[in-house]
């Protein structure tokens, strides 16, 4: 079996819901296919969740945008208005608007995990409802009851024993041979639903590809695979054929944004082949992530990691920095959930880059 993964940016329109399917069709094998929500939607709804935890009524405009642009795509992917698709995505429109109609809690965190889950549904629902249209035996799937994960919310940890049991459950290939799914998101024992963290759709495909021992997880972008840096910044850019795990975790973790830094450990403990290839030229080769036995061509790579905060931490009586000072340093950075890019020290001092962001 295969797992495919297709970025926001390759459904967000009807055309490539379209070319999905036609890459369905033409793979004639069982597959578990995870998609992301439709284009910038997650940054929407993140806009949603600032102006409900801020008692700002301005979410009904940001959430009636939302609504007309799901809308649309649903319009001209089935005509004919009497499909149940319309129904089903006005009742998840509903369940959001009468959640944001309630006093929010004090944990932003638990706020946002509840509601920018709403993207992945939305867009599941529409590409399944389509498959199924276009005769292909797709099965919707709800992530949240089968990958479990504890509350840390908006970063959760899978709780892999869990999960694993679920997971094989639920993708029964003996049953259908097409299950389609979200990426991102998850829940706890007691039902309530979790994040992975931001573009967490990939390690979703990684995890299901890890226990369904999966043959090769391919993640479908409008990209033409991992390039050796971000065409919008420099010229000039080139595809890398074939990178080793360990690149990919590199470039994911300082920065490069096709692959989300958890995707290749799941996959590299099962040595599963992961593909990067373009959903709008799928006869390509793309990139291919695997172990390498030999040497590579090295092509330099570029990453370019704005927004950054640069905080330099020293004592007032010049004492060394020492392990017991640095497990401390690091535990409160754990505690509020802020990831360290870059790290520096020296003996009287440590500077460190952390993203710039407002939680809420």
């Amino acid at each position: 079996m295969i797992v495919y993964k297709f970025g926001g940016s390759t459904v967000n329109n009807p055309a490539g819901i379209i070319k999905l399917g036609e890459i369905v069709q033409s793979t004639g094998e069982n597959l578990v296919i995870v998609v992301s929500a439709f284009g910038k939607t997650t940054n929407s709804l993140e806009k949603v969740v600032e102006h409900y935890f801020n008692r700002s009524e301005d979410w009904y405009k940001v959430l009636d945008r939302l609504k007309f642009f799901h809308f649309e795509i649903i319009k001209e992917l089935f005509p004919k208005n009497n499909h149940t698709i319309y129904s089903e995505v006005q009742g998840l429109f509903d369940e959001i608007s009468a959640r944001l109609g309630e006093k929010p809690g004090d944990n932003f965190d638990y706020e946002y995990d509840q509601i920018v889950l709403y993207g992945e549904l939305w867009a599941t629902k529409i590409v399944n409802a389509y498959l199924v249209s276009a005769e292909l035996p797709s099965n919707w799937i709800d992530i949240r009851y089968c990958l479990i994960t504890d509350d840390r919310y908006r970063d959760a940890n899978v709780d892999w024993h869990v999960t694993e049991r679920l997971v094989k459950e639920v993708f029964c290939f003996k049953v259908n041979s097409i299950y389609l799914t979200q990426g991102f998101i998850g829940g706890t024992e007691r039902s309530l639903s979790t994040t992975l963290g931001r573009e967490g759709s990939d390690y979703t495909a990684a995890i299901i590809g890890n226990i369904l021992n999966a043959e090769k997880v391919i993640i479908w972008k409008d990209v033409p695979g991992v390039l050796n840096c971000d065409p919008k910044h420099f010229s000039n850019a080139e595809r890398l054929e074939e990178i080793s795990y360990q690149e990919a975790i590199e470039l994911a973790f300082f920065g490069a944004k096709v692959i989300h830094p958890k995707t290749i450990k799941p996959l590299f403990n099962k040595k599963i082949p992961l593909w990067v290839k373009s959903a709008f030229e799928p006869e390509n080769f793309g990139t291919l992530i695997h172990s390498v036995d030999r040497d590579l061509e090295m092509i330099p790579v570029y990453v370019k990691k704005t927004n950054q905060i640069l905080i330099s931490i020293l004592p007032r009586d010049y004492s060394f920095i020492i392990g017991e000072n640095l497990g401390k340093i690091f535990g409160k950075f754990n505690a509020y959930h802020i990831k360290v890019n870059l790290i520096q020290n020296s003996a009287i001092s440590i500077s460190v880059c952390i993203d710039n962001y407002n939680p809420g």
